[in-house]
């Protein structure tokens, strides 16, 4: 996915203030509770490679900005010049947005409705995985571009484990995409993830109380993909759309885009 121009992860990533392309991945794995995440990488083809390799072949969980891309050439991963990230349709959608602030009264209130509504009617491009084996481990990975017109090297939750990444053999894991200060704040991957282990919900009733209650409650937007370990899947968010597909161990597919 981080190689398709569809979705804001590599390939596809939005475009910075500074018409930049600012990378963020995370992964996790349940059996061992290790985990690897990058943030704010220009030049490594697979953010979400860089994670994993973190994970495995350091003593670190996160690493970021130029230390991070080149502990990726040590490590032997594909390096790109930042013109590989280029897509005129993330060009374009940052130059809208700049032209809508630019045009706005100068009022924190006005400017800040611009962003809001923005963020609010997406359905959000960062693209997640969790997958449970035949041996009941459970992983989950997150990668992203961030979101369009940040500026001075934001960072949102994608790469916090906790909060945009989360997986834990005795429970679930868990990938987020939305607004993430907000998912920050709610700590959402790891709060799914407290409900089941200390309060014995199952994984519907735990994600459909932090997306819908809490973090809506909190101002935030977005949602989850998410599987526990007995396989039940959940796909819980409060926006009118998330793209999201599903597969058992029979090999059935489904995708979807919107709410049922």
């Amino acid at each position: 996915m981080e190689a398709s121009p569809l979705f804001n992860a590599g390939k596809g990533a939005v475009f910075t203030h500074e018409e930049t392309n600012e990378l963020d991945a995370s992964f996790m794995d349940g059996k061992t509770l290790n985990a690897g995440a990058v943030a704010g990488v220009k030049n490594v083809k697979s953010p979400i490679e860089l994670a994993v390799k973190i994970m495995t072949d350091s003593d670190h969980v996160m690493l970021s900005g130029e230390g991070a891309s080149i502990f990726a050439k040590e490590k032997g991963l594909e390096i790109v010049d930042p013109s590989y990230f280029y897509t005129e349709k993330r060009f374009q959608s940052l130059q809208r947005i700049k032209n809508k602030t630019t045009t706005a009264l100068d009022h924190d209130d006005k400017k800040a409705a611009f962003y809001d509504a923005d963020i609010k009617n997406a359905k959000f491009g960062t693209v997640g995985c969790v997958a449970l084996d035949k041996e009941g481990n459970i992983a989950a990975g997150t990668s992203t571009g961030g979101m369009t017109n940040k500026r001075w090297g934001r960072i949102g939750d994608a790469p916090i484990i906790g909060s945009g990444t989360y997986a834990n053999n005795l429970t679930c894991g868990v990938s987020s995409t939305g607004w993430g200060e907000y998912f920050i704040r709610s700590q959402v991957a790891y709060d799914i993830s407290a409900q089941m282990e200390y309060q014995q919900k199952t994984l519907k009733e735990a994600t459909k109380d932090v997306i819908q209650n809490k973090l809506t409650k909190l101002g935030g937007t977005g949602g989850v993909v998410a599987l526990d370990k007995n396989g039940n899947m959940s796909f819980e968010f409060n926006t009118a759309g998330m793209y999201r597909a599903s597969m058992n161990d029979k090999g059935d597919l489904v995708v979807k885009i919107y709410k049922e």
